[in-house]
């Protein structure tokens, strides 16, 4: 591994940024499109149950999926401070603990997945015709949540040691065997939901045995012995920066659902609307998740080393980065809402609806730029306990009392609740604005 080109302590901070910043955003993309596989292919040559079983068992695949990547930022940061401490013997220690804590969170999601799949898709209102094939779906990919949960930790380190591009290759390989899979088993031997989650697992599997083989092969500036693989004080300081990140992810997820669930009351064409929405809201909002996951490494490293001032360089760098592609997309999606939302569907009803939130939404794509390069930064200082409460703020305080608050209106339409997000993301930003004086003023009094 090049280590100049992971050395974010020097160099140009536009350039080491971007060129860090663009493979984190192809394996965004390229997960976005994973799941979008599933849906077309059981959609094209599996049954109905079957399309709505990859649907909710997909959703709570991701939930689970995005509470382990937030959990394990915490160990990414921490790398890439090591990193920039220059004390690189820790990193061993870190690895080989976070790999038995992962171990654990892994054995105990398997046992829950395995023995609650029929009553986790009765909570998640799976339609009666489509109940067992959800629990199907729900039970395999629990059986292979250990891969799932492994590719998520190896990409949080190799992100740590400053390198974005290996996570995007992995993605690309689940990718590639995860199509394949479901041609063969839901196209072929037609087994609907069932197929899906198995080469959904079978994929993670591969991309596992390929992450591992090139985490091996690399020439690495620490070393793993035995004796690491053990709960060490190293693992424990990840967890503390993780932790209080996977709690905000679950509960923001969660509220996702209340949402779906105050519009599914305003009738079929605004909940497909709405939907439909959310896949464009998903692809609008890669750009600024790149930008927090890579700020996060950027920082961490710079503070490691002393050097505070880069560090606050790179955020304003990234909101700047994150503004002109917001200011375009939003365009976009302000003006060309109804073409985007009618590549998915051909009813027109569906179209207005899905246009009418795009519409009250759009702003977001501008604010969250700003937001989420805030919250990279304060991730890279370890304050994550910060982040976690700004964010419960934002979703709990402010963005669904005001969404069911928008629903329960006479008139109520998905413009006016798209505007939640919005005006709870500019709520987000005057909180972090004075956490950030106030964390400055902090800084100074500790340096003089």
């Amino acid at each position: 591994m090049d280590h100049s080109k992971s050395d974010f302590t020097q160099g140009s901070i536009l350039k080491k940024l971007s060129l860090f910043m663009i493979p984190v955003l192809g394996a965004l993309i390229l997960q976005a499109a994973y799941g979008a596989v599933d849906l077309l292919v059981v959609g094209r040559f599996g049954t109905t149950a079957g399309l709505s079983a990859v649907s909710t068992g997909s959703q709570v695949l991701n939930l689970i999926t995005f509470v382990v990547t937030q959990f394990a930022m915490g160990i990414t940061v921490l790398i890439a401070r090591y990193i920039g401490e220059k004390k690189m013997n820790s990193i061993g220690a870190l690895i080989g603990g976070a790999t038995v804590v992962f171990a654990i969170i892994s054995a105990i999601i398997f046992v829950v997945m395995i023995t609650l799949a029929s009553p986790i898709s009765t909570l998640m209102q799976a339609p009666q015709e489509a109940l067992g094939l959800t629990a199907t779906y729900v039970r395999i990919c629990g059986a292979g949540i250990f891969f799932i949960v492994a590719y998520n930790l190896l990409s949080a380190i190799f992100r740590g040691l400053g390198d974005s591009k290996s996570p995007l290759l992995f993605v690309a390989v689940a990718c590639v065997i995860n199509i394949i899979g479901d041609l063969v088993l839901v196209a072929g031997l037609h087994l609907d939901a069932a197929g899906a989650a198995m080469a959904t697992v079978f994929a993670q599997a591969i991309s596992v045995v390929f992450a591992l083989m090139l985490l091996f092969k690399r020439k690495l500036p620490f070393e793993i012995t035995k004796h690491d693989f053990e709960i060490n004080p190293h693992c424990v300081r990840a967890l503390k920066i993780g932790l209080p990140l996977a709690l905000q992810e679950c509960l923001t997820q969660i509220s996702f659902l209340a949402l779906c669930a105050f519009i599914n009351r305003l009738g079929l064409e605004a909940s497909s609307g709405y939907g439909v929405a959310c896949k464009i809201v998903n692809f609008a909002m890669l750009v600024p998740s790149s930008l927090m996951q890579s700020m996060a490494s950027f920082v961490a490293q710079n503070v490691g080393a002393g050097d505070e001032k880069r560090a606050k360089h790179a955020m304003f760098t990234g909101m700047g980065i994150g503004l002109i592609i917001g200011v375009v997309v939003f365009v976009l999606v302000l003006f060309k809402g109804d073409l985007l939302t009618s590549i998915f569907t051909t009813e027109k009803a569906v179209i207005l609806q899905g246009y009418a939130y795009l519409k009250g939404f759009a702003i977001e794509t501008i604010v969250t730029a700003i937001l989420f390069s805030m919250v990279g930064y304060f991730n890279g200082h370890y304050q994550t306990v910060w982040v976690m409460v700004q964010g419960l703020i934002q979703t709990l305080l402010v963005r669904l009392p005001l969404s069911y608050y928008m629903s329960i209106q006479p008139h109520a339409n998905l413009t006016n609740i798209g505007l939640a997000a919005p005006i709870a993301t500019i709520v987000g930003i005057i909180l972090n604005v004075c956490f950030y004086i106030y964390l400055s003023k902090k800084m100074k009094k500790e340096n003089a």
